[in-house]
């Protein structure tokens, strides 16, 4: 009898496996449609992260681009704010340097000044006397030592204000560089593509910079330099403006103040001048009369000695008479006729003495007061060299005169008659 071969194993039935295809279809089925659906979600996830990094990219770009166009607005506010600066600058070390020419025009008034009051020192007796001349003098001293405090101030307070200046200018060429390196960043950032060769994934890129700011701080900052600027600028003009107005006062003042001490000199030179006339004057008329005076003592002097002879023979007559004998010696006519003559010429001898004596006292009395008015006319005529030299080292301070020499004479105030006049 024939053995039939069997594999080994646990067999299963028909239903088993017509289970086991239908579950593998199924399956095959799910993941088919699990595999649509994410083919499907896939798709749309493309769609959609592809347009979103599109608009994305745009939205940076434009705001890039915005970025780039306030910057380049604040880079001309700060650029147009600098020239203003530099402008103001220039202009206020212009006013400053005309201060400084005004503050050493002063030295030479207040030298010349000082010269005239040194001059003026050395006036004798009399002469030296406080005059108009002299406190107007001293009052230029002080409208020249006031002046100088003036505008040194001024000065000082430009120096001041061109420190300020120059830090704000320095502050907006700061944050005009900054705006510069801003703007070359984000016009590089602009130009960059995704096929640009220089793009590369970094290490924690949307990491906060330190000292990072936020857009209103950063406009706050720009707003705050160039408004700073504007200020500065704006008390620049302010104090140009008052150094001009102070230069022009202190300039009226000192010219008023010349013109003073000038009109002072004049007047006191043209009185000096008179006093000097008149001395000479007086000293000539005193002369002439000491002359006639002398004139007269020696007439004194002769007809007193003239009259020595008449008395000499009246005595001797009188004397000789006294020699008659007896009855002889008679007081006659003769006798007292004699006698009267006798007495008139003592009575004329003592009367022409004494008018001697008064005639030599006067006489005395008129060359002392001659030694006086000598004494005193010299030193007038010092004065009057010490006025005048006054008045021609003045003239360097005169605008109209500083071209003519320095040697010419000062000429007398005349009227018509030659009388001097204080015009």
């Amino acid at each position: 009898m024939a053995t039939l071969s069997m594999k080994p194993g646990l067999r299963c039935r028909v239903s088993d496996w017509e289970n086991s295809n239908k579950h593998i279809s199924e399956t095959a089925l799910h993941r088919r449609h699990i595999s649509h659906e994410i083919r499907q979600e896939g798709r749309a996830l493309r769609n959609e992260t592809a347009n979103k990094t599109s608009w994305d990219e745009y939205d940076n770009s434009r705001r890039l681009s915005d970025r780039i166009s306030d910057i380049t607005r604040w880079q001309k506010s700060l650029e147009a704010c600098a020239q203003e600066v530099d402008a103001e600058i220039d202009a206020l070390t212009v006013a400053k340097e005309e201060t400084e020419r005004a503050l050493a025009a002063t030295v030479l008034p207040l030298e010349v000044t000082a010269e005239c009051l040194t001059l003026r020192e050395g006036r004798r007796g009399n002469e030296l006397v406080s005059d108009p001349v002299e406190a107007e003098l001293k009052k230029e001293v002080d409208v020249i030592d006031g002046a100088q405090r003036v505008l040194q101030q001024c000065i000082d307070q430009a120096f001041e204000q061109l420190c300020l200046l120059q830090e704000a200018r320095h502050q907006l060429t700061l944050d005009l560089q900054h705006k510069v390196e801003a703007l070359d960043v984000d016009m590089s950032c602009l130009s960059l593509t995704v096929t640009s060769p220089d793009i590369s994934l970094k290490p924690n890129p949307t990491r906060i910079p330190s000292g990072s700011t936020t857009p209103q701080q950063w406009e706050q900052f720009s707003h705050y330099n160039v408004t700073r600027a504007k200020e500065e600028m704006q008390a620049s003009l302010q104090l140009r403006e008052n150094m001009s107005i102070t230069r022009a006062q202190v300039q009226n003042e000192l010219e008023a103040q010349r013109i003073a001490t000038e009109f002072a000199l004049r007047k006191r030179t043209h009185h000096l001048e008179q006093a000097l006339q008149e001395l000479q004057w007086q000293l000539k008329t005193t002369q002439n009369e000491i002359t006639e005076l002398e004139g007269d003592v020696r007439g004194l002097e002769r007809d007193m000695q003239a009259k020595m002879a008449p008395l000499k023979l009246v005595h001797t007559r009188l004397e000789n008479r006294t020699k008659r004998p007896g009855v002889d010696l008679c007081r006659d006519e003769v006798q007292y006729g004699l006698v009267e003559e006798a007495k008139q010429l003592d009575s004329t001898i003592l009367a022409l003495k004494l008018k001697l004596a008064q005639a030599q006292d006067s006489l005395q009395s008129l060359q002392h007061h001659e030694a006086q008015m000598l004494e005193d006319l010299s030193r007038k005529q010092e004065a009057l060299a010490l006025e005048q030299r006054s008045t021609q080292t003045r003239r360097c301070l005169t605008p109209s005169v500083q071209s003519e020499p320095l040697s010419m004479a000062v000429l007398p105030l005349t009227n018509s008659k030659g009388r001097l006049q204080l015009s």
